[in-house]
């Protein structure tokens, strides 16, 4: 099954600098994207991905990064809990999509480099392609070494390759990366920066010309690069990069911007940014900042249930025909729900001229398959929508930067981490969840925010709740409201 995706690119480019998309071109992206859940936003509440940690040295040293191989508790990019070998990281693939059926999506994306450990990246790519070729393979990369490595990538049909590309500038780069190690020479401040982008530019480059989807992820720095993104984003949509996805600083222990006392984003700069830049870009604001182990849905990680030790009592239950036919379920779910998604659209365009604007934020609770079905105290994370005239709008994801960095741990009542919520949220009128403590209830109503305690489809309890929210709510009294 296809669905209708009119965003994109392709390697031909009109006079203006544009990209010019076929209607052929359309269809070939909307089949690369419809189930990976990274580079579509409707496909992330129902598509689930794995990263196989097998590539652990690195060649270059950014200033934010703090590389951690055997960490179960931090929850962002460059942790893992175990680093595996090629034959090992086949047969957990393997594994996880006879458990996980939506499971669309292997990535390797570190806990280093994968293209500084060429040899087990691209035997573990090949061997998970000769035994489960339903599978979309995807690498993450600084893109330091892409141009060694293109015919490779192109030969074991990797269609998704994301570079991180913080600057296209060497004098805002050099701020950035300590070192890099290229052709077997370190290099270090301006020289470092040049080399590194060149090397980007023309991995992004060369990968589009061949029609390999790529999203150029950045890391948002304030005092750093914050006024440069917008530049980077305009260069990298004109070398064909499809998507970019600027992602806040977390600002890990032990490193060179902990110590210089650089600090993370607010929601409002981040969500500012994102705003300037999407003119040009088409940008994603999904992203969960995952750990280079990260198993399940967006959001989830199930990486515990498939350890090396789970591995070696466990048999794969692949079964590629069952999963085909999971998976057209979950393609035609998505179909229907932006079907009902433009009804609402049409209708509220007509209210709009009639009724008096109002635009409602919420923060939901949610472990993915696009539902509500998560207790406050669970949540790691929460989903920011807005609603406005039967319109609903996905704005981004806020993480617990206490979760993020190994400093908390979750209950149900959730009390214990309530400042930090609130902190997060306090741009939102509502919070949606499958449940709440009662001293969590009442320091949200302290604080203005409303919770909505209601299990189901996102998209319609936010509308109900909506409704709720203008006509009912008078703010007189504790209370947990259940809409049904």
């Amino acid at each position: 099954m296809k669905l209708t995706q009119k965003e994109g690119c392709s390697s031909k480019k009109t006079q203006s600098g544009c990209v010019s998309v076929s209607t052929n071109t359309r269809f070939d992206l909307d089949e690369k994207i419809s189930n990976h859940p990274c580079y579509s936003e409707d496909a992330h509440h129902y598509f689930a991905r794995m990263h196989v940690a097998v590539a652990p040295a690195c060649n270059i040293q950014c200033n934010y990064c703090n590389r951690m191989y055997d960490c179960a508790n931090e929850s962002r990019p460059g942790v893992v809990s175990e680093v595996l070998k090629p034959e090992e990281a086949v047969k957990k693939s393997l594994v996880v999509a006879g458990e996980i059926p939506q499971l669309s999506v292997i990535g390797i994306a570190g806990p280093g480099d994968p293209l500084a450990n060429p040899e087990k990246t691209l035997a573990t790519f090949k061997g998970i392609r000769e035994q489960a070729s339903d599978l979309r393979l995807c690498l993450s990369t600084n893109g330091l070494k892409l141009m060694d490595y293109i015919d490779e990538i192109q030969a074991l049909d990797i269609e998704h390759v994301t570079i991180t590309i913080n600057a296209i500038d060497p004098e805002v780069g050099k701020e950035i990366y300590s070192w890099i190690y290229y052709n077997g020479k370190r290099y270090k401040g301006l020289e470092a920066a040049e080399i590194l982008i060149r090397q980007q530019l023309a991995g992004l480059e060369a990968l589009t010309e061949r029609g390999i989807l790529c999203k150029v992820n950045s890391v948002l720095i304030p005092g750093v690069n914050d006024l440069h993104l917008k530049e980077v984003s305009k260069v990298v949509k004109e070398k064909g990069a499809f998507l970019h996805n600027i992602m806040p600083i977390i600002v890990a222990e032990d490193t060179e911007f902990a110590r210089r006392g650089i600090r993370e984003p607010l929601a409002e700069e981040l969500n500012e940014l994102r705003s300037s830049c999407s003119g040009d870009m088409k940008m994603m604001k999904h992203c969960r900042q995952c750990r280079a182990d990260a198993v399940g849905l967006l959001g989830e990680d199930r990486s515990e249930e498939f350890t090396k030790e789970h591995l070696e009592t466990m048999t794969s239950r692949y079964d590629p025909i069952k999963r085909s036919e999971h998976q057209e379920e979950l393609l035609q779910k998505i179909f229907n729900n932006r079907a009902s998604r433009k009804r609402r659209e049409a209708k509220g365009a007509s209210y709009a001229g009639q009724t008096k604007n109002q635009i409602i934020r919420f923060a939901v609770a949610s472990r993915g398959d696009g539902k509500v079905n998560l207790f406050l105290g669970q949540a790691k994370e929460f989903m920011i929508y807005e609603v406005e005239n039967q319109q609903v709008r996905f704005v981004g994801i806020r993480k617990l930067l206490s979760y993020c960095k190994g400093k908390s741990s979750c209950s149900q009542d959730g009390a214990d981490t309530m400042p930090e919520v609130v902190n997060t949220i306090k741009d939102c009128q509502m919070l949606v969840c499958a449940g709440i403590g009662e001293g969590a209830n009442k320091f949200l109503n302290d604080q203005g925010i409303i919770p909505i305690v209601q299990e189901g489809d996102i998209e319609e309890v936010l509308l109900q709740s909506s409704v709720f929210y203008q006509y009912f709510y008078h703010g007189s009294t504790y209370a947990t409201a259940s809409v049904n």
